[in-house]
Parts: structure tokens; sequence; C-alpha cells
């Protein structure tokens, strides 16, 4: 996982198709229909999709769809976000660019950050103070900016950006967060998209106290052409296993079998022997997992 190429563009493919079932972030349906129509190139592409997809911020996303597709159709209310906005496609996506904006104002850091805060809690009394600030600067000591007046910017657009940033920044994500998340999101679409039989095994054991979320992802295995095999009580172990081009429905994920009886079965499977000819008792229980997994298996 330390050695991914993050530019791998068989998983960005994988990702464009939608084709995200089991992608850490990333398997929703309304997040596969974005992730269809943004059709990423890029962790960069990745990031902004996580931080967009949320109550406020997703109503931006049609226009960094259309923008990422149609670049010429980008404008800022100032030349002056060019630099801080280029990256989203002209669009506010992340608290550390509600800042970047700020210091455009003179602001200091930690002025801007202060503000950050003030917007995502909606301390509406210390945002309207700021409004000021942000327009026209502030001389009070230890406070002092110019403001977007005095940087060039007229007293009508530096509002209407203190507007847009006062209704984002409120839902904002920040960048740093959204990129972990992004980051981990990569890695299991990587490992789906190179290492889908070991993917599926894992993905299967991590939801097996969960018969839907067997189900769902059993679906998943058949629409990628991967076989689920029926537990074997000669080799299935505890978790779902690859075995040979399919993998082995594991134990544990069988209803009303007892975990210390399965954990007693994968012991005796390292018998030289079959289990199910070595005692009736063994033998029994096979059957026994047959019949509770077959709702899996039938067709």
């Amino acid at each position: 996982v330390q050695k991914l190429d993050y530019d791998d563009p068989d998983t960005y493919r994988m990702l464009g198709q939608g084709d995200t079932e089991g992608v850490f972030q990333l398997e929703s349906s309304g997040m596969k229909q974005v992730l269809v129509g943004l059709q990423p190139q890029n962790l960069e592409d990745v990031i902004a999709l996580i931080s967009l997809y949320r109550p406020g911020p997703m109503d931006s996303i049609p226009t960094y769809l259309r923008n990422r597709h149609e670049p010429d159709k980008i404008s800022y209310k100032t030349p002056q976000l060019a630099h801080i906005l280029d990256v989203t496609n002209g669009c506010i996506v992340y608290q550390e660019q509600v800042m970047q904006i700020f210091r455009e104002a003179g602001f200091s850091f930690g002025q801007a950050d202060n503000v950050r805060r003030a917007m995502s809690k909606k301390k509406h009394a210390v945002m309207e103070a700021e409004r000021g600030h942000f327009v026209h600067g502030c001389t009070d000591p230890g406070n002092e900016c110019p403001g977007c007046v005095a940087n060039g910017i007229s007293e009508k657009v530096a509002n209407e950006i203190y507007d847009e940033m006062s209704s984002f920044a409120s839902y904002a994500f920040n960048k740093s967060h959204a990129a972990c998340y992004a980051y981990v999101a990569f890695q299991t679409a990587y490992l789906k998209c190179h290492y889908p039989r070991e993917f599926m095994a894992a993905l299967l054991t991590s939801v097996l106290d969960s018969t839907a979320k067997v189900i769902e992802y059993s679906s998943e295995c058949q629409r990628l052409g991967i076989k689920v095999l029926p537990p074997d009580i000669n080799v299935s172990r505890g978790g779902f296993t690859v075995d040979g081009q399919s993998i082995r429905f594991g134990l544990n994920a069988v209803k009303s079998v007892g975990r210390d009886l399965i954990e007693a079965v994968i012991k005796a499977s390292g018998s030289p022997r079959s289990i199910s000819s070595a005692k009736p008792s063994a033998s029994a229980a096979s059957e026994f997992i047959n019949i509770y997994t077959y709702p899996f298996f039938r067709q």
C-alpha cells in the first residue's frame, strides 16, 4: 500500500465508471453518479469530490462538473481569487480556501482562522463585525488589515465574496481531512481494481455479521466474474478466503452455527484426512452448514 501509484489510470477509469461498491467513501449511489459525471483523473479530484458531497457544498457540484469539463466557463469575481480557486475549478471547496481569501484582504493567519471558526459556528455578530474589516479594513491595534477595497477589490464584489464564504463555511470540509479520506478511498479502489479477489474476500469478511451486506457484496463478486464457492468444511476458514480464481465462503458468516464449533472445525481441518470422514459429527456439521448457507448459493 505504501508503494501505490496514485496516478494509476486503471483505477481512475474504474472510478469514472462508478464501479465503487465497497470503496471507502465512494460507494453510495449518489457518489457513483457524481464520479461518472466527473471522470476523476487524479487524487485532487477525489479530495474535492469527498469535500463537495456534503450538505451545503453539494449545491456547487453541478458548477464544479461543468467547469471541469468546460474550463472556458470558469469565472472569478476578482482576479485575486484565481490562484486560490483554480485547483477546484473556480469553486470554493475547502476551509483552507476561505482562510486564503481572508489573507487576500490582509488578515493574518490567526485572524483568518478566527473568522473561519466563527463562520463554521454561525456566530452572526462576529461575522457581521468581520465583514466590515474584510471589506474596508481595520485599524484596531493588533487586528490591523487593509481590507479588500484597499487591495483593489470593489465594495460590491467584496460583499458578494463574503456572502458566498458565509453560506459555505458552516458546512465546509478542511482539505487536510478530506485528503486523508481520499488517500484511503484511492487505496481501496486500487486494491479492488488490481486485486479484486483478495479485496472482495477481505470486504466480505469485514461484513460477515450482516447477511444483507454479504448478499450485496456476493452479488458484486458475481458482477466482477468472481465465483463465491459454498463453504467446505475441509478448506473453509473463519473469514472469506481466496480459493484459486474464486472466493470461499467464510464459516463465521454461517448463521446459527456457534463460533466454538467453527473454531473446532478450523482447527481440525489441519488434519491430513478429510474431516467429513473422520467423525460422524463432523459430517453432520458439514451438512448443517450446507443447509444454512443454501440461500446464498441457490440459482
